[in-house]
Formats: C-alpha cells, structure tokens, sequence
C-alpha cells in the first residue's frame, strides 16, 4: 500500500465499520484496510515526527556552535584590533621600559667594580667625619638574574656624622640598600657613637656566574 493509497482509505474510512477485537499485530497481514491505512499513517506520522525533530534539533546544536564560534572570532578580531591600534604605542613603551632597565642595570656594579665601590663607601664615611673600622664583603647570594653583595660596615663618629653618612649613601651612583642597623654608645668615649650596619649592593647575574 502506497502513501496515495493509504490516504484514500482514510478518506473513504467509517467509524462504524471499527472492530479492535479483531485487530491483532501477528496478524498485521489480515488487518482490514482501514486499519493497515490507519497504521501506515500513524508510523508515518511518528517517522516524519522524530525524523523532523532530530533534525531540527541538529540545526539547533550546531546554529549554537556557530553563534558561539562568531562571539569567539568577534572577541579574537576586537583584541587583535585593538592591538593594531596601539601597537605603535606599545612599541614606545616597550623602548621605554628597555631603557630604564639598562638604566638600572647599569647601577649594578660589575665583579670588577665592586671594590672600587667599597672605596666609595670607605670615601663617603670618612667625608663625614666617621672613622672606619671595618668594612668587609661578605659571601655573595645568587637570584634570578642578580647577585646580592652583601657588605658589613663597622664606624665610629658622632650622631650627626652618622646620619650623614647614612643620608650620603643616597647619593653613591650604584644601588646600595643599608639593612640591620645597631648603635651603640659608651659613657666613656662619648659623644662618640660605634655603629654596626648591614649594605647590600647588587650587581647582574653573568653568563659565567656559577649557580
């Protein structure tokens, strides 16, 4: 029975001729006409039914992919855009930043200079009147991409000579950091002051360096 026909049965169908009891599915070949139409029209139906829901459901999973897809390009194309359009600004800042960094870079003293840096400080000290007792580097601490050179200060001078050579390490052109300050005075060598301080310096991480 084809689907012309299967239809025409519907058509021409009576309710009045309707028998259930005598409707059996191992008996399908037997069914009257009506019932082999209404059949065929009701798998029909439920084919057409799932096949267009599955179908439609497709089309909806993948129209959400590709929605999904575009807000993802649009961000891509916007930042891309955006950076575009700023490049020529962050080229500067990049420049900028290389150029600050080689400034820094060359506040760190090198191996070689490190002891001239210790007759800077020697200098500094006793420009301000301090007498120095000892001044002596001490085992280097390697970082990333520094060595920290760390040096102990031993003067003796008055209050106002210590400060000032505090104040005067400011001003020596390499990076010197002061740490672990101790002051300590006596009734008998007043008003003469014993300080013991702590310098760090730092200087760039070679090549050679080990560690």
């Amino acid at each position: 029975m084809n689907r012309a026909d299967c239809f025409r049965t519907l058509r021409e169908f009576d309710l009045a001729d309707i028998d259930l009891t005598a409707l059996e599915l191992d008996n399908f070949g037997n069914w009257p006409a009506w019932a082999k139409a209404v059949a065929m029209a009701l798998l029909y139906s439920v084919t057409i039914a799932l096949g267009f829901y599955l179908h439609i459901e497709n089309v909806h999973q993948r129209l959400a992919d590709a929605e999904r897809a575009e807000r993802e390009l649009k961000q891509a194309f916007e930042t891309k855009a955006f950076e575009a359009a700023n490049l020529d600004r962050y080229k500067a800042q990049l420049l900028e930043m290389e150029t600050r960094f080689g400034v820094l870079v060359s506040q760190l003293p090198s191996q070689t200079e490190v002891p001239g840096l210790l007759e800077d400080i020697t200098g500094k000290g006793e420009l301000n009147g301090l007498r120095i007792n000892r001044i002596a580097l001490l085992d280097e601490q390697t970082h990333n991409f520094y060595i920290e050179l760390p040096i102990a200060i031993e003067a003796t001078g008055s209050y106002h000579d210590l400060g000032a050579f505090i104040s005067g390490m400011a001003s020596l052109p390499r990076i010197v950091t002061l740490h672990d300050f101790q002051i300590l005075g006596d009734a008998a060598t007043a008003p003469l002051l014993e300080m013991k301080i702590l310098a760090k310096t730092y200087r760039y991480r070679e090549e050679d360096d080990a560690g």
